[in-house]
């Protein structure tokens, strides 16, 4: 993968994961400031969504643990859990906020 292709899939990342999380908005404040995507929840807590251009990652700080994604033929993969992004984050924000809010529908 080249520096564009993964620009191209992270923007689009981005855009479905607030696209998801704008209905919640009482609930979840989400900011982008360049490659760091950000969702706060009501107890001030955040995960934190990061692009990691030089690895061609995602990486996501919860409150719990980090994890550091890649892209693979469609989804994006955990490499040290082989877990899929949008499903991880979906579990993520519920164990964090309580909030069930499920990236994972078309």
């Amino acid at each position: 993968m080249n520096d564009t292709e993964f620009h191209r899939l992270a923007d689009e990342f981005y855009q479905l994961l607030t696209e998801k999380v704008e209905p919640f908005e009482d609930d979840i404040d989400w900011e982008v400031n360049g490659s760091v995507l950000e969702l706060e929840f009501a107890d001030r807590s955040k995960i934190v969504i990061n692009r990691q251009e030089p690895l061609h990652q995602i990486w996501v700080a919860t409150k719990f643990n980090g994890h550091h994604f890649e892209y693979k033929d469609g989804p994006w993969i955990d490499n040290r859990e082989g877990g899929e992004l949008l499903s991880f984050l979906t579990d993520a924000i519920e164990k964090q906020s309580g909030i069930k809010v499920n990236l994972t529908d078309a």
